[in-house]
């Protein structure tokens, strides 16, 4: 286990210099990039592929003893490592890069005993960027050129909780879900930066009853449990990671700010 805070830093800082590279790689493709189908119909571009392997001689050149597992190799990776390992998604949100609205990121996160105990989200397009310690706070600069400033969760406050919800994959089960809570607003936002919301105060809560993977979640979650939320399953237990046999998918969850 990697349980000093400084060793999580040090992390994180290098996932942050990391990210920064594959976000600019992104960025280079953005508008132009050729879009092809993986076997389960989602999509992949030329910038989903730059970005990972930019991540992967990143890591492997800051952290080389420490596994990697990212979504555009997860199914040579087969289960999870044993001991901390660094999870991965080169480009979160592709239906957004491709659709040019700029609500896309970057998500490194590292793991241990299943839980995500430090993480960093990029979204290049916003010149924005949030990072999270487990024992050491969360923090975001952005856009560009604005300087690291600490974030908290918040209390909500009336007359009521904002939301934030997938922009590209609503059920009925988040409707029913934000239905039975006093809701006074509701924004619809792409990839992991609804987690970074929560993570800032702008959102109270963010409800997921839709299918995600492993690495769609991690770093955001890092990032909103480092700023005092917390993400639970539907049922109140933790939301764990590296779950054995289960091919990398997550079932819903709830991520909260602060209740009380």
């Amino acid at each position: 286990m990697i349980t000093d805070t400084p060793t999580r830093s040090r992390l994180a800082a290098a996932f942050a210099a990391i990210a920064q590279d594959a976000g600019a790689r992104i960025m280079a493709f953005y508008g132009a990039a050729g879009v092809q189908a993986k076997a389960d119909g989602s999509p992949l571009t030329q910038a989903d592929l730059a970005a990972h392997d930019a991540i992967l001689a990143g890591l492997a050149a800051a952290c080389p003893d420490l596994p990697v597992v990212s979504e555009e190799d997860a199914a040579r990776a087969g289960t999870a490592p044993d001991g901390p390992f660094i999870l991965v998604d080169p480009l979160d949100g592709t239906r957004e890069f491709i659709s040019g609205n700029g609500e896309f990121t970057v998500n490194i996160a590292l793991i241990d005993a299943g839980a995500p105990v430090a993480g960093v989200v990029l979204a290049p397009a916003l010149g924005r960027m949030w990072v999270g310690v487990q024992g050491a706070g969360a923090a975001a600069s952005g856009p560009d050129g604005a300087p690291q400033r600490p974030i908290l969760v918040r209390a909500p406050a009336p007359p009521g909780l904002v939301a934030v919800a997938s922009r590209s994959h609503r059920d009925a089960e988040t409707e029913s879900f934000l239905a039975g809570l006093p809701i006074a607003g509701l924004r619809s936002v792409g990839s992991s930066l609804k987690f970074c919301l929560v993570a800032e105060g702008e959102a109270d809560v963010y409800p997921r009853f839709g299918p995600t993977m492993e690495w769609d979640t991690a770093a955001g979650q890092a990032v909103l449990e480092a700023a005092g939320g917390r993400v639970v399953c539907p049922d109140g237990t933790p939301f764990r990671y590296g779950k054995a046999g289960a091919a990398w998918r997550n079932g819903g969850f709830v991520a909260w700010g602060r209740q009380g």
